[in-house]
């Protein structure tokens, strides 16, 4: 246990038997169909971006509540379960080469659903929640697993999941269409981590607003203009007690290093592009994490745009921690999930024993999110 009595999950080397994988995907296919049954394939969706139930899905299907492994197998699992089973769902991209073949993989859903008019649109969001999470919030997480859930109605939900690697720890993201009002503000329905970090660039807070601006009307003038604008920034860094050479978390790069980070071509496609939006600059090719943050060092002490640097983890490990940080302990609403995922269960056609293991599994979730 942390200090603060979050759930600590670290990722393990090795690969899940095939025998239990199996048994997953069987157990998944009922579940998902029971699912869909009661709520529709949108209710499917909103089920899968909510941290607490997937996560109590994922030990329903396999996995001990304290276990790493949760969002890489699951997905894997709900995907080829959703592949055997037609119920109005389907999943795109997984874990490192598999979320690279994401872009093909939703023209080939959108047509299945006879929604091809929303490939290119959803090709798009894919990159996009791609950019957000890597170089929009600055907590040094890499990602290493993209899952982007397709419903019949060209509705969406994604999970994606991203690693510390001084620390290999793992922070999950979860997305869904309906209640992403703004992609460069607070998009999310739910970050899921194993600690709150001090000092994160957190670019889609709304306190970031007048940031993210002037982050992309500095990269309309182009290269030679951020340049310049950088170098005037620079000299205004007083010492190695600056707050910005403190700010050693997501990217831990000193102030003085700044320029030789900078992806100049990416400024350059900038200047051609002439960008509209956050969203449009974190779309073009090479505007990576440091670039970024580049560009909100100049917004910051050039133009005094304020900066947020709040971690916009939600949950720690689903449940929260005892004093609150960094989200209250939400029992009611595990109970919920795990009270359906029984009932699930008991009616999914499964033999006895996984039907025994699978209650057995969720009766230790229950045990923990009581303890806490």
């Amino acid at each position: 246990m942390a200090s603060r009595a979050t759930i600590d999950l670290p990722l393990h080397d090795g690969r899940v038997p095939r025998w239990l994988y199996d048994r997953m995907v069987k157990l998944a296919e009922c579940i998902l169909a029971i699912i869909v049954d009661e709520y529709g394939p949108r209710g499917l969706l909103e089920r899968i971006a909510d941290p607490l139930w997937f996560h109590a899905l994922s030990c329903t299907l396999g996995y001990d509540w304290d276990s790493s492994g949760t969002t890489t197998v699951t997905c894997a699992a709900i995907k080829e379960a959703l592949q055997r089973r037609e119920i109005g769902v389907k999943v795109c991209g997984g874990k490192g080469k598999t979320s690279r073949l994401t872009p093909q993989e939703i023209p080939a859903v959108c047509k299945l659903y006879d929604i091809e008019s929303e490939a290119p649109k959803l090709v798009k969001i894919s990159k996009l929640v791609a950019k957000i999470d890597t170089s929009a919030i600055q907590a040094g997480y890499q990602l290493y697993h993209h899952a982007f859930f397709i419903a019949e109605d060209g509705s969406w939900a994604v999970v994606q999941q991203g690693m510390r690697p001084e620390e290999k720890y793992a922070r999950r993201f979860h997305w869904l269409s309906t209640e992403a009002k703004s992609f460069s503000e607070e998009p999310h329905k739910g970050i899921v981590g194993n600690v709150v970090h001090q000092n994160v660039l957190n670019l889609v807070d709304r306190e970031s607003r007048e940031a993210r601006e002037v982050c992309v009307e500095v990269a309309r003038e182009g290269p030679e203009k951020a340049e310049r604008l950088l170098k005037a920034a620079l000299t205004k860094v007083k010492g190695p007690l600056d707050r910005w050479i403190q700010r050693q978390t997501a990217i831990a790069v000193e102030a003085y290093k700044l320029p030789r980070t900078v992806n100049w071509y990416a400024l350059e496609q900038a200047l051609q592009v002439s960008p509209s939006s956050f969203e449009e600059l974190l779309l073009i090719e090479g505007m990576g994490p440091l670039t970024i943050r580049s560009l909100a060092f100049i917004a910051d002490l050039i133009f005094g745009a304020k900066l947020s640097w709040r971690d916009p983890v939600r949950y720690a490990f689903t449940f929260g921690g005892k004093d609150g940080i960094p989200h209250p302990v939400d029992t009611k609403r595990m109970d919920e999930a795990i009270r359906f995922l029984a009932e699930a269960v008991d009616k999914a056609n499964v033999k006895w024993r996984e039907k025994r293991e699978a209650l057995r599994r969720l009766t230790g979730l229950l045990n923990s999110v009581t303890q806490l």
